[in-house]
């Protein structure tokens, strides 16, 4: 049993965050039916990529959300549920009616989740976009990548999934607990941007007290510190260093067989010259031997694992992290669980999702 055991969750078929949301949710517990685009409704406009991982532990249930008879079953359905989640943008669940009003006239304590790029509301509200886009405006893009380069994409690990996903969970959650409370439930804004600039309020801050640049690859923890950055190593693979604190960089610099002396940490005009001394120290052994070398010590030196090698480290495997598949396990963990995935559910009909929540 798993802390959302209790919590029925009707999910709209989708993209990125929706459905992260939708594995999130399943994994701590909820019961989720995620509902897909039937034969009679046509080829839904997207694949299910990443469905082995991001559609486990709920079952999926076609339906054909024009037909006035299948809308009718979903609004049964809702009507038994905690809450809802939905990707779609602004106005298409309102065209389909089943907007906030008509469910939360069958069933007024149900928590309405919404995720979108640009958010309900707002001059670019109804503009198309993806988690590049969204975290473009947040002022977040811009501070990753080389100095002398354009921006690097983070895959789409912050704005989808870190920003609006995880951000629709929170806020979700937060909605069921005051809606057993009083009865009355409500409509959930994660908005990606929103998000997105949440997640840089640290930097925000030292900014505004003149700690942070602008400039890519010139402050503490975007590269431009020696001791917090990746280095490549003899073999062409590459370790992560992040000494930041004076003790682990202390570590590191003996590692290394560097002279304290010779390198004081936040002599910031002295960073270039200790940049190349690091890269050069660094591409005298592989990878694993530095990894190695390290192993016990608080310099904060650690490989850097493509996918396929992850699985197989031993502290991931010592906790279970990925399953014997090499796909990621359940996170957070809760005393007492071992983390594992939901098992896969078999697809159900509505009459059958009807008859599963029927009490």
């Amino acid at each position: 049993m798993r802390p959302l055991s209790d919590l029925r969750v009707i999910e709209f078929d989708g993209l990125g965050p929706v459905t992260f949301a939708g594995m999130m949710l399943a994994d701590l517990g909820a019961q989720v039916l995620r509902l897909t685009r039937s034969a009679s409704a046509g080829t839904a406009v997207f694949d299910e990529v990443g469905g082995a991982v991001l559609h486990r532990g709920r079952a999926a249930v076609p339906v054909d959300l024009k037909s006035p008879a299948d809308r009718d079953r979903v609004l049964d359905l809702l009507a038994r549920a905690d809450a809802l989640i939905e990707g779609f943008r602004p106005g298409v669940m309102e065209r389909l009616g089943l907007g906030p009003d008509v469910v939360a006239g069958h069933n007024p304590r149900l928590v309405y989740g919404r995720v979108t790029g640009w958010g309900q509301s707002g001059p670019m509200a109804d503009q198309v976009g993806h988690d590049l886009n969204y975290l473009a405006l947040s002022g977040a893009l811009h501070a990753m990548g080389e100095p002398d380069r354009p921006p690097r994409p983070p895959l789409n690990l912050i704005a989808d999934y870190a920003a609006g996903a995880q951000g629709l969970v929170i806020g979700l959650t937060a909605g069921v607990i005051e809606a057993r409370r009083t009865g009355r439930g409500r409509v959930v804004d994660a908005a990606m941007t929103d998000g997105a600039a949440l997640l840089t309020g640290l930097f925000q801050a030292l900014r505004a007290r003149g700690l942070w640049s602008d400039a890519r690859g010139a402050n503490l923890l975007d590269g431009g510190a020696p001791f917090y950055r990746c280095y490549a190593c003899a073999d062409g693979r590459f370790v992560a260093v992040g000494a930041l604190e004076p003790r682990f960089y202390a570590a590191l610099l003996a590692g290394l067989d560097i002279p304290a002396d010779q390198a004081p940490q936040y002599d910031l005009a002295g960073w270039p010259a200790l940049h190349a001394r690091l890269e050069s120290a660094f591409a005298t052994r592989p990878r694993d031997a530095w990894a190695d070398h390290f192993a016990g010590t608080e310099a904060c030196v650690t490989p850097v694992l493509t996918l396929a090698e992850a699985p197989a480290h031993p502290h991931n495997r010592g906790r279970n992290t990925f399953d014997d598949r090499g796909f990621p396990q359940t996170a957070p963990r809760f005393a007492g669980d071992d983390g594992r995935a939901p098992p896969d559910v078999m697809p159900l009909s509505l009459e059958a999702a009807l008859e599963a929540w029927s009490v």
